[in-house]
């Protein structure tokens, strides 16, 4: 649209009516409204593509993973995927991707493709509340750890993961990795 002058401006305004400017505001209200249903056509079909990328890790690394918390002495041989968290009224709060386990303790792991912001593991400190609060049957009873997977982990990320007692792994190309945590750590019960 080409810039008017105050005068342009005016006199065009004196060409308007309420019918002309109110078929204009419908016109621009119904562009409005197929452009929304075009975005929300593309985030399902981008969150489509986001639990294909974490189904795909999951199903990938996941047989290995318990193994990588035997040097801490874990031994967590049961495996359960997508194990949901239901509150007191049986609404759906989280989820579970994987929760490792033995007769004694649980690792709740969380995976994720990018690890980089402390709000990552703010949510993830979310979840773990939720899984205490409402704890599954896998897990009642139960020494409650956290665990998150990344396929990028940032410094940043990773240092407050661990900060607030989660192990840290990350995806190595052919395996996952479970990152030395600093020497003072001291993975958190929940």
């Amino acid at each position: 649209m080409a810039e008017m002058t105050a005068q342009e401006a005016a006199e065009w305004g004196k060409t308007l009516d309420f019918p002309t400017v109110w078929t204009a505001l419908m016109e621009l209200k119904e562009s409005i409204k197929e452009l929304r249903n075009s975005q929300k056509e593309t985030s399902q079909q981008l969150g489509g593509l986001h639990n294909s990328m974490g189904d795909l890790v999951e199903t990938l690394f996941a047989p290995h993973l318990g193994e990588k918390f035997d040097a801490y002495n874990y031994k967590l041989e049961r495996q359960y995927h997508r194990v949901p968290i239901y509150d007191d009224n049986n609404r759906l709060r989280t989820d579970i991707d994987i929760l490792l386990s033995n007769t004694t303790l649980c690792m709740a792991v969380e995976v994720k493709r990018w690890l980089e912001t402390k709000d990552h593991v703010d949510d993830n400190i979310k979840r773990m509340q939720l899984i205490r609060q409402f704890p599954p049957a896998e897990v009642k009873g139960k020494k409650l750890l956290g665990a998150i997977v990344g396929a990028v982990v940032t410094p940043e990320a990773r240092e407050y993961a661990e900060q607030n007692g989660f192990f840290v792994l990350e995806l190595t190309g052919y395996d996952i990795r479970l990152l030395e945590p600093p020497k003072d750590f001291q993975p958190k019960e929940w």
